[in-house]
């Protein structure tokens, strides 16, 4: 547990990460996500409970703990006057040098490794940055969103360097508030929330608690969107239209199987107790997974139906 002042940073927050595993710590601004990074990195002593790194009392030996774990940080911490290579030896101290061309190696950067940090692109920063961490080997990385700030580019290369760690045996505890992100690189997420967990587990098992599948029925003409509902209301539960886009929704159980059953029709429902409408068929049909989103909803209404948006993507609701 952290409070400051009257704020509860982590309220009892309870959790235990597996080694050889990827861990995602996900939530809100706010949510003591940096907090308990922070207190696993030594920087701040918890004000009450137990904290654990590789088997060592985090409380009790701090120095024991600084020695197995690496952090890097929100903010790229490098001395940009000087080389990439110059900032890796000095950092390291026994063999700092061996130590270099190693992380150099490990970050693709030897080629940039005598230029001055200064003309680094922002990707390229963070990942001497994160090469710094990894000077001394430690036995588990901290990442504090680390790919916040990048363009899509830069944060495709700092992820292919995040796995080429974890191939080589490197844990990982990262923080971000990219549902993306998590689901590319995770093992694991915890969700957290005021400083507890929410929620835990795979990506695969926190997309199936936070909603099911869809099944999209993109339709010719708008005004068949009233007999099309009715049909796929028969398939599963929610039915939406949304008649700018000429779309309309079901979310499903088996989006696979019911999609083979909603294809063979007939596209006829009745629209009224004395009128049987009936429409000339879809235009395209599709069923979707939930997305990377779809966790974002337990922070927010854990029991509401997913909203899809016109793309046929299951959106979180808000």
């Amino acid at each position: 547990m952290k409070r400051y002042g009257k704020t509860q940073a982590l309220a009892g927050l309870d959790l235990v990460v597996r080694p050889g595993r990827v861990v995602a710590l996900l939530g809100p601004n706010g949510a003591g996500k940096t907090t308990f990074v922070r207190a696993v990195a030594t920087l701040l002593r918890p004000d009450a409970g137990t904290l654990h790194v590789d088997g060592i009392d985090v409380l009790r030996k701090p120095a024991r703990v600084r020695q197995v774990v690496g952090l890097a940080g929100q903010f790229a911490a490098v001395e940009e006057a000087m080389a990439g290579r110059e900032n890796l030896e000095m950092v390291g101290r026994k063999a700092a040098k061996a130590a270099a061309v190693r992380v150099l190696a490990q970050m693709q950067l030897t080629a940039d490794a005598d230029r001055l940090v200064r003309t680094y692109s922002g990707g390229m920063r963070r990942r001497i940055d994160l090469g710094i961490s990894l000077v001394g080997t430690p036995r588990l990385l901290l990442l504090d969103e680390p790919s916040a700030g990048l363009d899509p580019g830069s944060r495709i290369q700092l992820w292919d360097a995040i796995r080429r760690l974890v191939s080589t045996g490197t844990d990982i505890l990262l923080t971000t508030q990219y549902l993306d992100e998590a689901d590319r690189l995770a093992s694991d997420i915890v969700i957290i929330d005021h400083g507890t967990v929410i929620a835990a587990g795979t990506p695969a098992e926190l997309k199936t608690l936070a909603g099911d599948d869809m099944i999209e029925v993109h339709v010719r003409d708008a005004d068949d969107l009233p007999a099309v509902s009715g049909v796929l209301a028969k398939l599963g539960h929610d039915p939406r239209v949304d008649v700018p886009t000429r779309r309309a929704y079901v979310a499903v159980d088996d989006g696979g199987s019911r999609l083979v059953v909603t294809r063979r029709g007939p596209w006829t429902a009745t629209a009224s107790p004395s009128r049987t409408s009936r429409c000339a068929g879809p235009r395209s049909m599709r069923s979707s997974s939930p997305s990377p989103e779809s966790p974002r909803r337990l922070l927010t209404h854990p029991n509401s139906p997913p909203t899809p948006d016109p793309a046929g993507r299951q959106e979180p609701s808000s």
